[in-house]
């Protein structure tokens, strides 16, 4: 049974697209589908153009899949359901750029060789 009703506009994260719809995971448990009609009130030749696999988008529930299921039917038409995530900071490139990683990474490898070869030593 779905925890979503009738006309919640909800967030999901977009798992799949084929030419009939999107593929839409709500939470660990329910799924939905955005079918083509259910896109755009224009013509939709390829839901790709719309969204993409792994998009956090919002959806509008229209109507679950009956009492044992959790599967709803979504839409996106006549809603706004981009979500744009501007990163609030800027990254600042540093100075030192890669140079940490080139003096460290020897040093890493050698304590791991060493770790690796007092494991083979103990067994």
């Amino acid at each position: 049974m779905t925890k979503y009703k009738k006309d919640d506009i909800v967030t999901g994260c977009v798992t799949g697209i084929e030419k009939y719809g999107i593929f839409v995971s709500l939470d660990d448990y329910n799924s939905g589908l955005i079918h083509i009609s259910e896109i755009s009130s224009s013509f939709v030749r390829n839901p790709a153009d719309y969204v993409s696999i792994g998009e956090t988008i919002r959806v509008k529930v229209l109507e679950d899949e009956g009492n044992d299921s959790f599967h709803v039917k979504l839409t996106i038409k006549d809603i706004d359901y981009r979500i744009n995530r501007k990163r609030k900071n800027k990254i600042i490139e540093t100075s030192k750029g890669f140079s940490t990683l080139k003096v460290m990474l020897p040093i890493w490898i050698e304590e791991k060789e060493e770790e690796i070869a007092m494991k083979i030593i103990e067994n």
